[in-house]
Parts: structure tokens; sequence; C-alpha cells
């Protein structure tokens, strides 16, 4: 993917139920640089987990654009938004959403299989990024057999195997202990600058929010750079 900042301009969404309408945001501008991470922080519903799906492609926006590469999602063709959601994106959610009958290894190169890698060379960079993430020994057990902080090591490793340009993280910490969590913070956010990618992460937890390079609050239907 290009190398450029993920921009966000006069992004709004607002939901349609019948004659009923609720704005969940409008007019948010909004920029993510690559090697930086990014906090949204704000009141629960404030529409923060609704910023990652439309920055993933998984919903798209009532009015305003995305530019990745300083080109529109809008005028992405099918196949390149699936692309984009494939190799554009990585994901870390609250719940690691592992496939618990497969390793850690077979969840981690889930990405690159459905990407269109071969399965040797998906094993061999998905066993680096387990590598990279403290669980080389690991990854031949099955997901189910891992502890919360390995599962969510194994996602960090998930998100960062097909080198996307963005990482989106929701509460990515959220089920954690305070110890497992620090070194998964740690853990995503120095691989991500390491690696040129812009971490966008929604948290409650006003300690994780401090430490990223940036904070993007929400206030009244607004997002505001921090």
């Amino acid at each position: 993917m290009p190398s450029e900042s993920i921009r966000v301009a006069g992004l709004a969404k607002t939901y349609f139920e019948g004659e009923n309408r609720l704005t969940v945001f409008s007019g948010a501008d909004l920029e993510f640089r690559r090697g930086e991470s990014a906090a949204l922080v704000g009141e629960s519903g404030a529409g923060k987990s609704t910023l990652l799906h439309l920055l993933g492609a998984l919903d798209r926006p009532t009015d305003g654009d995305i530019y990745v590469g300083g080109r529109a999602i809008s005028t992405f063709s099918d196949d390149q938004l699936a692309d984009y959601r494939n190799r554009g994106v990585g994901y870390v959610w609250q719940s690691y959403h592992l496939l618990p009958e497969f390793t850690a290894l077979e969840n981690a190169m889930m990405p690159l299989l459905i990407g269109g890698a071969s399965p040797d060379a998906a094993s061999a960079t998905a066993r680096r990024w387990l590598g990279r993430v403290g669980l080389a020994e690991r990854a031949q057990h099955r997901a189910g057999e891992l502890s919360g902080g390995e599962q969510q090591r194994v996602a960090v490793a998930r998100s960062l195997a097909n080198s996307p340009s963005i990482i989106l993280a929701d509460e990515p910490t959220g089920n954690l202990d305070v110890r497992n969590s620090d070194q998964v913070f740690s853990l995503l956010t120095r691989l991500a600058k390491e690696n040129g990618q812009a971490v966008v992460l929604v948290t409650h937890n006003p300690e994780i929010a401090n430490r990223c390079d940036s904070i993007k609050p929400m206030r009244d239907g607004q997002f505001v750079s921090g």
C-alpha cells in the first residue's frame, strides 16, 4: 500500500430507521500518520467503533470520504475494496476472534492465505510474526490452549502479517489484566512504528490513551484532534 497518511475529510455517518435518524458524527476531518498511534476516546456510543468500521471499509459513510495514499476509498472497485480490507488494513478486536480449533500459526496465516499467498509463504511469514510477538514456541498450540494475553498477541501477529497501511484496534486490551494489557499495547505500537503503520485505537483506558502519539476525543458528535 502507498506510504502516505490516511486522511478523513468531511466524514459523516447517519443511521436511518423509518422516519427516525441518528447522526453519529459529522464533518470529521482527521489524519492518521503511518508510524504513529492515535487513540479515539469518548463516551460509549459516541461513534468511535463506527469510525473504525468506516476506516476499514466495513461500512460506508453518509457523507465525506477516506483517502489512502491520496485516493478516495469511494472510488475503489469491489475488487480493490476487497484487496484494501485484506492487505491495506489489519484488525485487532477486544475479543480475539481466533478460530479455536486452529493453531496459533494457522490463525496468523489466515489473512495471507485469503490474499492469495501460497501455504509455504504464508507459513513462513506467519512464523516470523509469531516470533516477533514472542510466541515462536507456541505456534503449534491451538488457540483454545493459549492464555488471553497469548491469544491477543496472535491477533497482533495476524493483523501485521500482510504489512497493511493501518491497524484498527477496538479496545484491544479490554479483556486483559494490567500486565498483559501493557505487553500487548507495547508490542502493537512498537511493531507498527517499526514497520510504518498507522495505529487507530479505541480505548476507555486513559493510561493507554496517554501513551499514544495523539488523542482524538469525540465531543458533541465531532472528533477533535487532541
